[in-house]
C-alpha cells in the first residue's frame, strides 16, 4: 500500500500595487500626517523665533518659582510663598471639585426628573417639562450670574440662616458640619473601598455559582464583614477618633465645619441644574425607546411599576442613554471653566493670574489644554468601557 504526499501549495506573493485601494489609503493617510506634522513644527518654530525676538523666555521653569498669589478656596494646603507647581495642582484639584460632584448630582437630579416627565400625574410632568425647557433655554453663564448675585444678597454671617442644627447659609456662603479627615480616617476609608471592590468580585462570583446549579446564595452575610465590620475593626485598631465638628459664629465669621465659598457653591448650583436638564431629556427619551411590550408584560405578571421600571426598562434604556450622556458629562467638565465670570479660583483662573505675572502665554494655555484634555480622556474612556460593558452581546 503505498501513501501519496500532499503537494504543497506554492505561496501567493504580496504583490505592491499603486491601483489597491489599501495601498492608495494608506498612502494618503501617511501623506495627511506628514502634513499636519509639517504644519505644527511650522508653527512651533516660528512661535519660538517671535519669542526670542522680542526677548520672551519659554519654558516650564517658572513652575519652580515663588508664585505669590492668594488662593482662598482649597482643599489643598497652600500659601502665596508656594511655587506656580503647587498653586496649578490646587487649581486642578478645584477644577475636579467641580467636576466630579457635578456629574454625581446632575446625574441623579436629570434621572430623577426625566422620569418625572413620564409621571401619570399631570401636575408633576407638567412642572418637570417647565423645569426642562426653561433651565435648557437661558445660557449657561446667565444662569451662573444670577446664582452668585443671588448668593451674594444673601444676609451676613451674623443673620445667617440656620435650617437645621449645624447648616448655616449666608453671603460668606454655605457652612456644614465635618468630620477631620486624617491618617487614621485615611487607612478606614481604604478599607472600606477595598471591601467594596472585594464584594464586587465576590458578587460576580455568587451569580456565576447560582447561574451554574440554581441555588441561591446570600450576600449580605460577606457585605456586613467586608463594609462594616473589616472597617471597623481598622476603625478601632488604629484609634480612629469620628468626631463631628459643627461651624460656629466667632466675630464675623463661623469658624470649624466645612464651608463651600459663594463663588463654588453658585457654580455648582448652576452647572448641575443646566446639565441636569439635558441629562433629563437623555432619560426620558432613553425610557421611551424601550418597546411598550417590557411593560404590558411585566405589568400583566402583577409586578409593581417602580419594580418594573428600576429593574426591566432602565437596564434596557441604558443602551440608549449612555452615549448621549458622555457628552454631557464633557460638557459639564468643560463648562466648569466659567468659573473665572465669577472669581472661583479653578485652573483656568490661576493659569490667567500666572500668565499676567509671568507672561509665559503659550505655557500657560498648553497646561489648561492639557488638563481639559486628560480630565475629558479620562470620563470618555471609563463611559466607553461602561457602555462596551452593557452592550447586548448576540449569540
Amino acid at each position: 500500500m503505498t501513501t501519496s504526499t500532499p503537494k504543497l501549495r506554492p505561496r501567493k506573493r504580496m504583490r505592491f500595487s499603486l491601483r489597491d485601494e489599501k495601498v492608495k489609503g494608506l498612502i494618503w493617510q501617511i501623506v495627511v500626517v506628514g502634513i499636519a506634522v509639517a504644519v505644527v513644527g511650522w508653527l512651533w518654530s516660528n512661535a519660538i523665533h517671535n519669542l526670542s525676538v522680542r526677548r520672551i523666555s519659554t519654558g516650564f521653569a517658572f513652575l519652580g518659582r515663588e508664585a505669590g498669589m492668594p488662593i482662598v478656596d482649597t482643599w489643598l494646603p497652600y500659601s502665596p510663598k508656594d511655587t506656580y507647581l503647587r498653586a496649578f495642582l490646587v487649581g486642578i484639584v478645584n477644577t475636579l471639585r467641580v467636576a466630579v460632584i457635578g456629574i454625581v448630582l446632575a446625574t441623579v437630579l436629570g434621572t430623577l426628573i426625566g422620569i418625572a416627565r413620564l409621571s401619570s400625574n399631570w401636575l408633576l410632568s407638567r412642572l418637570a417639562a417647565v423645569y426642562v425647557e426653561v433651565l435648557r433655554d437661558i445660557p449657561l453663564l446667565l444662569q451662573l450670574l444670577f446664582w452668585y448675585v443671588l448668593m451674594q444678597g444673601l444676609p451676613a454671617a451674623r443673620a445667617a440662616w440656620h435650617p437645621i442644627d449645624g447648616v448655616f447659609l449666608s453671603n460668606r456662603g454655605l457652612m456644614l458640619p465635618s468630620i477631620p479627615i486624617g491618617a487614621g480616617q485615611l487607612w478606614v476609608l481604604a478599607t472600606a473601598a477595598l471591601g467594596l471592590i472585594a464584594l464586587y468580585l465576590l458578587r460576580r462570583h455568587l451569580v456565576a455559582r447560582q447561574m451554574a446549579d440554581g441555588r441561591p446564595r446570600r450576600l449580605w452575610p460577606y457585605a456586613l464583614v467586608l463594609l462594616i465590620a473589616l472597617p471597623a475593626l481598622v476603625s478601632w485598631g488604629f484609634g480612629v477618633s469620628w468626631s463631628v465638628t459643627k461651624p460656629e459664629l466667632h466675630g464675623f465669621n463661623f469658624v470649624g465645619g466645612s464651608t463651600l465659598s459663594p463663588e463654588y457653591f453658585a457654580l455648582l448650583i448652576a452647572v448641575v441644574t443646566y446639565t441636569s436638564a439635558f441629562i433629563a431629556e437623555i432619560v426620558r427619551s432613553g425610557i421611551q425607546a424601550v418597546h411598550s411590550g417590557q411593560w404590558d408584560a411585566a405589568l400583566a405578571l402583577g409586578l409593581r411599576r417602580s419594580f418594573v421600571l428600576q429593574h426591566i426598562v432602565l437596564p434596557q434604556a441604558l443602551r440608549v442613554i449612555i452615549p448621549p450622556m458622555t457628552s454631557q458629562y464633557l460638557n459639564l467638565t468643560k463648562n466648569s471653566s466659567l468659573a473665572v465670570a465669577i472669581g472661583y479660583q479653578d485652573i483656568v483662573s490661576i493659569a490667567n493670574t500666572t500668565l499676567n505675572q509671568t507672561g509665559q502665554a503659550i505655557e500657560a494655555i498648553a497646561l489648561i489644554m492639557l488638563v481639559f484634555l486628560t480630565i475629558s480622556l479620562g470620563i470618555s474612556l471609563f463611559m466607553n468601557w461602561y457602555n462596551a460593558r452593557i452592550a447586548l452581546v448576540e449569540r
